[in-house]
């Protein structure tokens, strides 16, 4: 068992423009050496990620806020606070905050990331 405690208030660290669109914090709860990253993540409006996979996929539980999630070659879907997301291996997709509002989500991802193109 590995208890982690909360971290102090303003350790969230700005994410750069190579992978995010728009202003997004992130902070780390957990990194394993198997390659399982924990990270509760806050979009700021119309923020949001670039196209990416996870080798083994990812999880997404949406704290607060809304926000949308698209996956290649579909329409973009709306998720709220209370939603859980399960991107399978491999899937190309996005994922930010709605054009008028925050998004807080947990990501649980499993594997190495690859990030692809802007949206």
């Amino acid at each position: 068992m590995q208890i982690i405690h909360a971290r102090a208030t303003g350790t969230s660290t700005a994410q750069p423009t190579d992978t995010f669109s728009g202003t997004v914090f992130m902070d780390t709860v957990l990194a394993t050496t198997d390659d399982v990253r924990v990270n509760t993540v806050t979009f700021t409006p119309a923020a949001r990620t670039h196209w990416h996979t996870h080798d083994r996929g990812q999880l997404l539980v949406v704290v607060a806020g809304t926000g949308l999630i698209q996956l290649r070659g579909e329409e973009p879907q709306a998720i709220r606070a209370g939603d859980a997301i399960w991107i399978s291996p491999d899937e190309e997709h996005w994922h930010g905050a709605g054009p008028d509002s925050l998004l807080v989500h947990t990501a649980v991802s499993l594997g190495e990331t690859r990030w692809l193109d802007a949206v």
